[in-house]
């Protein structure tokens, strides 16, 4: 019975032994032998006194080593935790200390971040993957090779138990943990393979990286059905030439990542020239797609079907809208309709359900939700509406946060925010978060940061800040000082200095005026 996610690779190691369960570049593993070093690094796991319900970190870019290390650490009873390696390690040692991660899985090419990560004290025991000397035991990959690879430790690990920890924005200036269980992990796994019909021959491009929540698609639905995951390189991904060439080369036949990625090839002219018949599907989520690039996108691909895929990590995915043929330009784009598994409410600030076709609130209920938020019952109460029966029967919905109303076909429609969080290039990104890091820096008296529309990158993250008098700071100075503190993706691609920021008439900065008036700047420019 297939009820935790590693026994997908076991099932498909037995019926397809020799088949590519992942590639990566020149490298791949077949599902014998992911079956088998996940194994063994379970087993070297809990030599270590990895115990059921540890969580253990991946430091890791785009590899096969991504996969072993994710299923090796679930068949040792452990949640796995993806951490960014371009994150500055101050925000790297935070989710250690807060996830309370003891061991931590890398490579020698991590080496630089390692050093940075250690140069303060972290209460990590182990790194797997690496042989250099560091303040730290450290263990090359080879030690896998003195474990046992037939099965893996014999534990007992239920579907309900923590499978894995992602860490996105939070509101308060720190990252929160969502916490996925199996259960929620392969019903998501499980409902994507059914919607867009994967099978054993499909190759599925992978383009976003572990830390990245539309990862999981790759990482599991592929193996539930014995396809092959194609992980893109890194340096694919910087240089579209060559992921255009990747794309024609692996004869991928599902696609799915942010739509930056995809309006960047077709913006270099870069499409037309490769052979890419073989893609029969282009997910795309994280940010709305324009539907001036989507529709010229479709023209090229006309053998395949778009789909725009809706969900916050917390749910995993829980709608979709299929398109056979390209949208009208000056119509936004339908997150569509509600996937298998899964019920959804509209409801208005007293959390009462809106008559049809009125806005509101998204709740969702799914079997793909998020146990909780790690550490942080309050935060998760305060995310979930419950709703019990006359019977006692309890119905548990995620609170989204995101506005959405049906359109008169029925089709849910995204209309945007009820707090201060966005979407950039498909990261989750608390706009107070930003601020927090503003305002660490000594020379800053106020700061406010909003977002500005793109038509081709989606919403970009400006700033505005006063700074003390005699304060000579430099926008690159203060760009660098707040780098030290958020990830690239969360980083203000613009900051203002100004001596007056306008305010509401309740005393509170005025933020939809300062972006209004960024938008206004770009429009003239």
């Amino acid at each position: 019975m297939n009820y935790l996610l590693p026994h997908s690779i076991d099932q498909a190691a037995g019926n397809f032994p020799d088949k590519d369960a992942f590639r990566c570049g020149n490298n791949h593993i077949s599902y014998r032998e992911l079956s088998a070093k996940t194994n063994q690094l379970a087993h070297l796991l809990v030599s270590l006194g990895v115990r059921k319900g540890d969580r253990v970190g991946i430091y890791l870019r785009r590899s096969l080593e991504t996969a072993v290390a994710v299923y090796g650490i679930m068949k040792a009873g452990a949640a796995y935790v993806p951490l960014d390696p371009d994150a500055p390690a101050a925000r790297t040692r935070f989710l250690l200390e807060d996830c309370s991660i003891e061991h931590l899985i890398s490579h020698r090419s991590q080496l630089r971040g390692l050093d940075d990560i250690l140069k303060e004290d972290v209460k990590l025991k182990t790194i797997i993957g690496i042989s250099e000397e560091q303040v730290i035991k450290t263990l090359p990959w080879e030690v896998l090779e003195q474990f046992p690879a037939g099965n893996g430790p014999a534990l007992r690990i239920l579907e309900q138990d923590l499978a894995y920890v992602m860490y996105t924005s939070g509101s308060t200036g720190a990252p929160k943990g969502i916490m996925h269980t199996h259960y929620s992990g392969l019903s998501y796994a499980r409902l994507s393979a059914q919607l867009y019909h994967l099978s054993p021959e499909d190759r599925i491009g992978n383009h976003a990286a572990l830390h990245f929540d539309i990862s999981t698609m790759g990482y599991f639905s592929g193996p539930l059905v014995g396809a092959t995951t194609v992980i893109i390189p890194e340096a694919h991904t910087k240089m579209p030439a060559s992921l255009a060439q990747l794309m024609e080369k692996e004869k991928l036949t599902v696609w799915y990542s942010v739509p930056l990625a995809l309006v960047q090839l077709l913006d270099q002219g870069l499409l037309d020239q490769r052979d890419l018949r073989a893609i029969k599907w282009v997910l795309f989520g994280g940010e709305p797609f324009s539907s001036r690039h989507l529709k010229a996108l479709m023209e090229l691909w006309p053998q395949a079907i778009f789909s725009n895929v809706y969900g916050p990590a917390e749910v995993n995915q829980c709608t979709y809208y299929h398109m056979t043929t390209p949208p009208d330009i000056n119509t936004a784009i339908p997150i569509g309709q509600v996937w298998d598994n899964t019920e959804i409410m509209i409801v208005d600030k007293t959390d009462a359900m809106v008559p049809e076709g009125e806005q509101g609130e998204l709740l969702v209920r799914s079997a793909t939700m998020m146990k909780g938020y790690w550490k942080q019952p309050q935060l998760t109460e305060k995310s979930l509406y419950v709703s019990r029966d006359e019977w006692g029967f309890e119905k548990v919905f995620y609170r989204t946060g995101d506005l959405v109303q049906l359109n008169p076909k029925g089709e849910l429609m995204f209309l945007g925010r009820k707090d201060r969080q966005i979407k950039t290039r498909g990261y989750r990104v608390e706009l107070d978060e930003v601020e927090a890091a503003l305002l660490r820096h000594e020379g800053v008296t106020e700061a406010a940061v909003f977002s500005v529309s793109n038509d081709v990158e989606g919403l970009l993250i400006e700033a505005t800040v006063i700074l003390k008098d005699q304060c000579t700071l430099s926008e690159k100075a203060l760009q660098s000082f707040v780098g030290l503190h958020l990830p690239l993706y969360a980083m203000p691609h613009k900051i203002n200095f100004v001596s007056s920021l306008p305010h509401t008439s309740t005393g509170k900065i005025d933020r939809v005026k300062l972006q209004e008036e960024g938008a206004k700047i770009k429009e003239n420019k």
